[in-house]
């Protein structure tokens, strides 16, 4: 019987890398309905639109509105300033805009990881021209240390140093989004 993408692994192997668990289904899950929770009392009876960024913030989106417990409409952004690179190219490219009208409207953008802030910088320079009510940032991991722009998340999963990470939406060339738990790439000297 061939192996499941999505049983606990002690590493990933990826040609010649090796990737090492970093955080577990079960907390990922755990600060995902705290999050919830949080937006839930937070928007009480507001009507908030989750835009989540496309490919990598689907899972995370996914499990975070199944926590909130509030009316609450969804769209998505899909956006590219990565490609296949380990590292971001520097620009945004848009790749799907939103169907949604967020005028007047409060607006919650959904990432799975924060790295330089690139990203996050261009979404609120966008929505400056199209008046949202208000605007508020989660993700559920953030790079403290990468950040290159001065931008505000209100909402944060995990703050994870300045690595390599993949699975719960976080891929490598498209793939290894699959993966429950979320690996880190390990270090020559481990």
């Amino acid at each position: 019987m061939p192996e499941l993408m999505n049983e606990p692994k002690e590493k990933v192997i990826v040609g010649d890398e090796i990737f090492v668990p970093l955080l577990t289904e079960e907390q990922i899950q755990k600060r995902v309905a705290e999050l919830g929770e949080e937006i839930t009392k937070d928007y009480e009876g507001s009507v908030p639109v989750f835009i989540g960024v496309l490919n990598g913030s689907f899972l995370f989106m996914s499990d975070l509105i199944k926590c909130v417990e509030i009316d609450c409409e969804i769209d998505f952004f899909k956006l590219s300033s990565y490609g296949d690179a380990k590292l971001s190219s520097g620009k945004v490219k848009m790749l799907k805009e939103l169907n949604c009208d967020v005028n007047g409207r409060d607006i919650i953008i959904v990432e799975d990881i924060v790295d330089s802030g690139l990203s996050i910088k261009y979404i609120e320079e966008l929505f400056e021209e199209n008046n949202p009510k208000s605007i508020k940032v989660v993700s559920l991991l953030v790079k403290p240390e990468s950040l290159k722009y001065k931008i505000k998340i209100d909402y944060i999963g995990f703050n994870i140093a300045s690595q390599f990470v993949i699975g719960y939406g976080l891929d490598y060339a498209q793939k290894y989004r699959n993966l429950r738990s979320i690996y880190v790439l390990r270090k020559e000297t481990e």
